[in-house]
């Protein structure tokens, strides 16, 4: 990426608060793109964003995190920096994968509650475990 476009996305995120992780970050994630193509990433369009799309999940394997940083990096770049709404629109962000939660075995469980020496805090945790209570006060299944 030319240095005077990337030092206008640096602006572009510090103007708006971004933390400089986040700007290096999505400065990052424009150059790699650029990259891909061997072009200044302004010169590209929808097309090339959709391709680079297909590349990250079906050839680089990326992860969710990875993909989605790169969505909105582009999202910013082409929406903020370069002012390009149309293109901003059609870039689709990721289906979240979703995770099931880990679970422990029943000796983990015990070992646990065996370190709160508190017989009340120990019946109080043992009743909320028992409830399936979460620790924000939710519960588990009902909530979901």
């Amino acid at each position: 990426m030319p240095s005077l476009l990337r030092t206008r996305l640096m602006e572009d995120l510090r103007i708006r608060n971004y933390s400089p992780r986040t700007i290096a970050t999505y400065v990052r994630c424009v150059a790699l793109f650029a990259k891909h193509f061997g072009r200044s990433p302004d010169e590209l369009a929808e097309g090339q964003i959709r391709e680079y799309q297909r590349y990250l999940v079906d050839e680089k394997k990326a992860s969710w995190a990875f993909f989605n940083q790169t969505v909105c990096a582009l999202k910013f770049f082409y929406g903020q920096t370069l002012k390009r709404e149309g293109i901003v629109k059609e870039i689709p962000f990721p289906k979240q994968e979703k995770r099931l939660p880990e679970v422990l075995s029943c000796g983990e469980v015990s070992k646990l509650f065996s370190f709160v020496p508190s017989l009340m805090h120990r019946t109080i945790l043992q009743t909320m475990y028992a409830a399936g209570t979460e620790v924000d006060g939710s519960v588990g299944a009902e909530t979901r």
